[in-house]
């Protein structure tokens, strides 16, 4: 139990705020690439363009009768925020459901043609098959000669900055992809982070859960954090879990990781042999990918259902990836920064870290002279712009 209550959720309607931007701005510009990446026909062009009109201007509607999981999204809370306006309904909600019903304008969801075609997938591939990733991938080789420390240390943080890579961030920010990340973390438990992992010896069937976010650029590392985990023994079994369907432009599903891993492979030098060990661990069970529904519901960890909370509760540690993770992992609200992340995170069945860099305005864990530092320098950019990041742990 929280000590405390939570603040008011998030909502998309305060004039000037950046979750209004996202619904008004990010939104409509998702829609339009869409549009434009397939040769949809004219059911698909009007589907797509209704919602875009219903994000503007409408209210929330409810999925088709025949829809596969409305059962699913009325227990999510579709109910309580039909008839409202987008703006009016928790960020988190209002964000989740859009993704859904982007997927029903398209057909995702069959039976037609469009069945199964994810509508994100040309920004992917062009991310994944990109020279930046030659390059990323190329720097594996300078690491051949450090010691397991430093190569865990590197791809710990290779993990955690990779975020800024995320596709749907882009959209909204075309400078966001030429900043560099700043050196320091605005809280940084990675230290504790590798002893938590030391603490238990390898061999006793230790299971690390990582809870991904976003594709292309960004999966790698997570591959290759996972890979050195496993060979170095500080686990015996990674879960990878994904988004069940495409969500979010950028999030991971199975077939990203596929492509990811064969990209991988496909390689030169160390990263070639890096994804033969993955692939061989997928085979052998060392490396397991999960896509639980719940992993793309719109609702906070604290409200997981009983079969996933029994999964986080046995692994020896649960890495959160990524600012949207981040936001269900302690609550879509306005927490005052100083509020201690291991109180918001009491209800995590298990130890949990997060690594993540900042696009949102939702921050918990700081000290009072980081926050005033961060705001006196920046005023309240420092928790949107993706130029800052953090590790926090709670075990």
């Amino acid at each position: 139990m929280r000590p405390h209550p939570a603040p008011p959720v998030i909502l998309g309607n305060e004039p000037g705020s950046f979750p209004r931007s996202v619904l008004a701005e990010r939104h409509p510009a998702i829609i339009r690439q869409v549009r434009d990446a397939f040769p949809y026909g004219p059911e698909a062009h009007e589907a797509l363009d209704a919602l875009a009109a219903s994000c503007a201007r409408g209210v929330v509607e409810p999925l088709p009768d025949d829809a596969h999981d409305r059962g699913r999204w009325r227990d999510w809370g579709l109910d309580d925020h039909v008839g409202r306006s987008w703006f009016d309904v928790p960020w988190l909600w209002s964000e989740s459901y859009f993704y859904r019903r982007l997927l029903e304008a398209v057909g995702y969801f069959g039976p037609g043609p469009w069945a199964g075609i994810d509508p994100f997938r040309p920004f992917k591939l062009a991310e994944l098959e990109g020279d930046e990733t030659d390059r990323e991938l190329a720097a594996l080789d300078a690491l051949a000669d450090r010691t397991a420390e430093e190569r865990g240390r590197a791809l710990l943080h290779g993990s955690l900055w990779g975020n800024r890579a995320d596709l749907g961030f882009r959209l909204s920010d075309g400078e966001a992809e030429g900043r560099a990340a700043v050196p320091g973390l605005v809280a940084d438990d990675g230290e504790e982070l590798w002893s938590l992992l030391d603490a238990t010896d390898a061999g006793e069937g230790r299971t690390v859960c990582l809870v991904a976010d976003n594709a292309g650029r960004e999966l790698i590392p997570d591959l290759l954090l996972s890979a050195h985990l496993l060979e170095h023994g500080r686990c015996d079994r990674v879960v990878l879990h994904v988004k069940p369907y495409p969500y979010y432009v950028s999030d991971a599903t199975t077939a990203d990781v596929v492509d990811a891993l064969r990209r991988l492979t496909g390689a030169s030098g160390a990263a070639a042999g890096h994804g033969r060990r993955l692939w061989a661990a997928m085979a052998d069970g060392a490396l397991t990918v999960r896509a639980h529904p719940f992993s793309a519901a719109p609702l906070p960890f604290a409200r997981m259902p009983d079969d996933l909370r029994a999964e986080f509760a046995q692994a020896a540690l649960t890495i959160v990836k990524g600012d949207l993770n981040y936001r269900r992992l302690v609550g879509d609200s306005r927490w005052e920064p100083t509020t201690p992340f291991a109180d918001v995170t009491a209800c995590f069945p298990g130890p949990v870290v997060a690594l993540r860099t900042l696009k949102s305005d939702v921050i918990t864990g700081l000290d009072a002279a980081t926050e005033a530092a961060l705001t006196a320098a920046e005023g309240q950019s420092w928790r949107t712009g993706g130029t800052h990041a953090l590790i926090q742990l709670r075990t």
